[in-house]
């Protein structure tokens, strides 16, 4: 094919059928080149030729892909018959802790169930076989001893809720004050092996053990336990009137005037100053318990005063209350129906 001689470029030949450069040699000055066409029939440019490079530029040319972002990463599937943790060690401990709270809380409503249990059998039997029925529990007394207990006694059945902690309160402070007593009476021994003059005070230590003991018991501790078990407005002035003068006698004990037969701070503060140290020390010691047993005294005698004025007791209630219980005494009955009837036949004599 001959060159056109207008094109200084020569033939323009098509790419597809010989990719190589051909020269001719011709008469003019120009040499034909015979490349490729870029762009064919259809105006889409064809793929650019492939150069095979060395390969160490081609390693270096082409980027480096990590491995992660190519291969997904594995998924671990977890076995049916494994256990999930779903939860830390400390939520462990505290559902551990809750759990045996419950247990302790479970067990100690049942305790109260049957505690409730025994005191309802108690009360439907005390209904059925009225207070004959009652055996008497105090003070407790062994089996084989030939004397038998003289009262009736249990704060969680006869006395009502809102009241058995101030009446245990009252029934732990008489044997406080009991225990007070007899440790005085050792104070006063030990004081009378140091000084031999203090005979007489070893021997009122004697007797006031004896007999503060009962009479406490029977002159305020049961008519405050009375007073609390059938509301009786009768026995809390009954109370009122001799725990006054019994808490009187307490700081009398406390202070502790020689020849009373209390080792109470005078008398304790006197033998210490004699150089008596281990008697001196017992007498202290007692001294403590009877100032303690002086305040435990005023505060509950200042606890019981509150209560009586929730509960509506008044003096009115008081004299109706023992001018009822006078009358329906039998003993009472007779003995007024003698002396009218005595009365009665003087009246009418000539």
């Amino acid at each position: 094919m001959e060159p056109d001689r207008g094109n200084p470029f020569g033939d323009l030949d098509n790419p597809f059928k010989d990719p190589s450069v051909s020269v001719h040699q011709g008469s003019s000055q120009y040499a034909t080149l015979d490349v490729y066409n870029p762009f064919d029939s259809k105006g889409i440019p064809p793929p650019p030729p492939y150069h095979e490079q060395p390969p160490s530029q081609a390693a270096a040319t082409l980027p480096t892909v990590p491995v992660n972002n190519i291969l997904p990463p594995a998924i671990k599937k977890q076995s049916p018959t494994e256990t999930k943790n779903y939860g830390s060690y400390g939520t462990q401990e505290s559902t551990a802790a809750a759990t045996a709270d419950l247990l302790r809380r479970q067990e100690e409503l049942n305790r109260k169930a049957e505690e409730l249990d025994r005191r309802e059998r108690e009360l439907q039997s005390a209904a059925l076989g009225g207070s004959s029925s009652r055996q008497n529990n105090w003070p407790p007394l062994p089996s084989f001893c030939p004397m038998k207990p003289c009262f009736y006694q249990d704060i969680g059945v006869e006395i009502p809720q809102d009241f058995q902690k101030t009446v245990s309160i009252m029934y732990y402070l008489w044997l406080f004050s009991a225990g007070t007593l007899f440790l005085n009476f050792v104070a006063c021994l030990a004081w009378f092996c140091v000084d031999s003059t203090q005979g007489s005070s070893f021997g009122l230590s004697i007797l006031w053990t004896l007999m503060f003991t009962p009479c406490s018991f029977l002159c305020w501790y049961r008519p405050i336990y009375k007073a609390f078990r059938s509301d009786s407005s009768f026995n809390f002035f009954v109370f009122f009137f001799i725990y006054f003068v019994q808490d009187i006698l307490y700081v009398l004990q406390a202070i502790g005037i020689p020849g009373w037969g209390f080792s109470g701070w005078i008398a304790s503060l006197s033998v210490l100053r004699t150089g008596n140290v281990g008697a001196a020390a017992v007498m202290i010691i007692v001294a403590l318990l009877l100032s303690a047993n002086a305040a435990l005294g005023i505060v509950l005698l200042k606890r019981v005063h509150s209560i009586y004025r929730r509960t509506g007791a008044s003096f009115q209630k008081a004299q109706e209350e023992f001018a009822a219980g006078v009358f329906s005494n039998p003993a009472v009955r007779t003995a007024a129906s003698n002396v009218a009837a005595g009365a009665a036949q003087n009246a009418f004599k000539p």
